[in-house]
C-alpha cells in the first residue's frame, strides 16, 4: 500500500462503484484476494485445515420427520383463534 493510500484509505462508498465496473472474472479475483487477506490476518475460522468434523443431520434419523410434524402441529394448534 502506498503512503498516499495509508493517509486517505478509500471508503466503501468509493470502492463499490469501481468494483462494479470490473469484469466477472476480476470480481471473483478480488473476492479471493480479500478473503485470503482476512483469513491470513484474523482468526475468523476456528477450523483446522485437513481435520474432520462431525456434522449432525436428520438424514437417516428415524423418527425425525414425526417429531418435526408433531412440533409443527403443536405450533399450529397454539396459534389457532
Amino acid at each position: 500500500m502506498t503512503s498516499a493510500a495509508m493517509e486517505h484509505p478509500l471508503s466503501l462508498a468509493e470502492i463499490v462503484p469501481m468494483a462494479r465496473q470490473l469484469t466477472s472474472v476480476d470480481k471473483l479475483r478480488l473476492i479471493r484476494i480479500l478473503a485470503e487477506e482476512i483469513e491470513a490476518s484474523e482468526n475468523i475460522a476456528p477450523f483446522v485445515v485437513g481435520a474432520t468434523y462431525h456434522i449432525s443431520t436428520a438424514y437417516d434419523a428415524m423418527g425425525a420427520a414425526r417429531t418435526l410434524a408433531d412440533a409443527l402441529s403443536s405450533a399450529d394448534n397454539s396459534t389457532t383463534l
